[in-house]
């Protein structure tokens, strides 16, 4: 008997900058509604699907950067999502900007939470690999200020008991590192969620503009494929602000095969019955950690930030 997960990834198109909380909100349970009646019993939203992605500009009112923060979860806003998940018995996936506050100063992450079929918050992740830069350079035609706005994470890569499996979590840059998904495939993962808002322009290399979208897709099916495991990547898409943002959310079989991708840059659902227990296909042999790694030799992984050239 197999353990079927059928999986949603629940595409967002843009956010306007002056879009609602509620109105994205309600975009999200549109979407979620259809995922039920497909017979999902999993919903994964993007990065930052609450608001616009702020970071593209230079926002030095404190008010109105700690505006696109939320400060719990469930809220006002989001209480409505919530609550349909725990009507229709289905979990998501919720990427947003949080703002924590303790011992009288302001903690800003960039965060994911993993909902259970009751409403129930059942897991946390806070991004890691924070991408852009800090400081304001007006040689850029759109800023990515992540590194200004947001602290790295500080829960790690934790693995959840979950919807009947192993789920973890991580959020966009993360994708691009393999670690990202190793620290997850040694805690035995069997499915990885996570979002993204991806431009298609990179002013620092614009020469890889044309393989945007060939590195997202290569990245998570390397990892899905090295360890084993389920990944389900969703974007949001399309022309925000002016900005172009790559689609291609997609479901991504242990194997590193993709067996279902979104088809336009708008909100779009797509779905796939995600069989857990495919992944001993790749724990079992080919990447049976326990007999074939060799951890005494990658000690520079974990002993290093940088590069260590030879003599």
């Amino acid at each position: 008997m197999s353990r079927a997960l059928i999986t949603a990834a629940a595409q967002l198109g843009p956010i306007a900058r002056d879009e609602t909380r509620a109105s994205a909100v309600g975009r999200m349970i549109e979407l979620m509604r259809e995922a039920k009646a497909r017979g999902a019993e999993l919903v994964v939203f993007p990065e930052l699907a609450l608001t616009t992605f702020f970071p593209r500009w230079l926002l030095e009112d404190e008010a109105e950067l700690d505006s696109y923060f939320e400060r719990e979860m469930p809220n006002a806003d989001t209480k409505p999502l919530f609550e349909m998940a725990a009507e229709l018995s289905i979990g998501f996936y919720l990427g947003y900007a949080e703002l924590v506050e303790a011992d009288g100063e302001k903690h800003h992450f960039n965060t994911s939470i993993l909902v259970d079929r009751e409403g129930k918050i059942a897991g946390k992740y806070r991004k890691v690999h924070l991408p852009g830069h800090t400081d304001y350079e007006a040689w850029r035609p759109f800023q990515h200020l992540e590194k200004r706005y947001f602290e790295a994470g500080d829960l790690g890569f934790p693995v959840y008991r979950a919807l009947g499996g192993l789920i973890g979590m991580c959020i966009c840059n993360d994708r691009r590192w393999p670690e990202t998904y190793r620290v997850m495939g040694l805690q035995g993962a069997e499915m990885i969620l996570l979002g993204y808002n991806t431009p298609v322009h990179y002013p620092p290399a614009p020469e890889h503009d044309h393989l945007q979208c060939f590195h997202n897709h290569l990245t998570m099916q390397a990892g899905a494929y090295q360890n084993g495991s389920w990944v389900v990547g969703v974007a949001k898409a399309g022309k925000e602000e002016g900005c172009d943002l790559i689609g291609q959310s997609c479901i991504i079989a242990p194997t590193g095969e993709i067996v279902a991708q979104a088809s336009t840059l708008e909100d779009e659902l797509i779905i796939a019955n995600c069989d857990l227990d495919r992944c001993k296909e790749l724990k079992d042999n080919v990447f049976n950690f326990a007999m074939h790694r060799e951890p005494q030799h990658y000690g520079l992984i974990t002993g290093t930030k940088g590069e260590q050239l030879p003599e």
